[in-house]
């Protein structure tokens, strides 16, 4: 027996989602969804690319003014 069995035991087997379909209003409902580790992952990682982002910018811009 797969796995898909066990978990879908009824035959239903559930539709793959496309997460890059799907607007950023519904990403974030879908996150909201996850298991709280998961989602705690997931923040994790967009905030670090935030913050990588921002010091490139703020580099870039003060680097400029030299």
């Amino acid at each position: 027996m797969t796995i898909d069995q066990i978990v879908n035991f009824d035959g239903v087997v559930p539709q793959e989602i496309t997460v890059e379909d799907k607007t950023l209003m519904e990403q974030v409902k879908m996150i909201q969804e996850l298991e709280p580790e998961e989602k705690s992952m997931v923040f994790k990682m967009v905030d670090t690319f935030l913050t990588k982002k921002k010091f490139k910018d703020f580099f870039q811009k003060n680097v400029a003014m030299l």
